[in-house]
C-alpha cells in the first residue's frame, strides 16, 4: 500500500514514517520501508531530510505540534493550578493514543543529551506556573516546579503506555498528579508548623514578586537595578523552607 501519488512528495514521507512508527511496535524502521510506503525513491528523502533520522525528526515536530495544540485547546480558567492539572491530563492522553510517536518523542534519551522537545514541554507548563507564582500559588520557582511536575507527568505516561489497556489504572495518574501539584504549591506550608509557615509565606511572596516584576518589564528600576533585585528575589525563592 502507497500514498495518494497526488500529494507532494514530503508529505507522503512525513506520512509514511509516522504510520510506520505506529505500527513499528518498538523495532527498527528502515529506509526502503518508508520510501517504498511514500512511493518515492531514497534520494527524494535524502533530498527533504537529510537522512532517515531528519525525517524522524520532522515527525516529531509535527507530533510537537499536535501536543501543543492539545495543551492549549482549553479555555483557561483562571485557576492556574486547575489549568495543570488539564494540562497533565491532556499529555497523559496524548500518550496513550498515541504511544509510539509519544516514545520517540518522550521516550528517546541518552545519557547528557536532553531532547529539545521535553524543554519545549517544560516551557509550555512554566508558562501556566507561571500565573500561579503571580498570583501567590507557589513555594518553588515556576521553573523548578514545570521541570519537577513534567517529569512525573512523563513517567507516569510511560508506565501506562507500558500497561495492557484494560490493565491500566488512571486514578494513580490523578494521584501523582495532584500529590505533585501539592508539592510545589502554597498549599503545602499551610500543614506546617508557625515558623515553618512564616519562613514560606516570605517564600512564596518573593516568588510571586519575581514572577510579577519579569512579566510587567517594569520600567520602575533601571536594568543594573531590577537585575540585583530579581537576584535577591532569586536567592529569597531558592532558600530552604526546612
Amino acid at each position: 500500500m502507497s500514498f495518494d501519488g497526488q500529494l507532494p512528495p514530503k508529505t507522503r514521507l512525513l506520512r509514511a514514517a509516522a504510520e510506520l512508527l505506529a505500527n513499528s511496535a518498538g523495532g527498527a524502521v528502515s529506509t526502503r520501508q518508508i520510501t517504498q510506503l511514500a512511493g518515492v525513491t531514497a534520494p527524494t528523502l535524502y533530498h527533504h531530510f537529510g537522512d532517515k533520522e531528519g525525517l524522524f525528526d520532522a515527525v516529531v515536530a509535527a507530533g510537537f505540534e499536535e501536543y501543543v495544540a492539545g495543551e492549549r485547546d482549553f479555555a483557561p480558567s483562571g485557576q492556574p493550578l486547575e489549568d495543570i492539572r488539564r494540562m497533565w491530563d491532556n499529555h497523559v492522553q496524548f500518550g496513550l493514543k498515541q504511544p509510539e510517536l509519544y516514545l520517540v518523542m518522550f521516550g528517546n534519551i541518552r545519557p547528557e543529551s536532553r531532547p529539545a522537545v521535553v524543554a519545549d514541554a517544560e516551557g509550555l507548563m512554566e508558562e501556566m506556573l507561571n500565573k500561579a507564582a503571580v498570583a501567590g500559588q507557589l513555594n518553588v520557582p515556576p521553573r523548578e516546579a514545570a521541570r519537577s511536575i513534567l517529569a512525573a507527568n512523563v513517567g507516569v505516561t510511560l508506565m501506562l503506555i507500558t500497561e495492557k489497556a484494560p490493565e491500566r489504572n488512571l486514578e494513580l495518574s490523578a494521584m501523582t498528579r495532584d500529590a505533585m501539584i501539592f508539592a510545589v504549591s502554597s498549599e503545602q506550608a499551610k500543614d506546617s508548623g508557625p515558623e515553618a509557615s512564616g519562613k514560606s509565606s516570605v517564600v512564596v511572596a518573593a516568588i510571586a514578586l519575581n514572577a510579577a516584576l519579569q512579566a510587567s518589564h517594569s520600567d520602575q528600576l533601571s536594568s543594573s537595578e531590577l537585575k540585583l533585585f530579581l537576584e535577591w528575589l532569586h536567592r529569597i525563592s531558592t532558600s530552604s523552607t526546612s
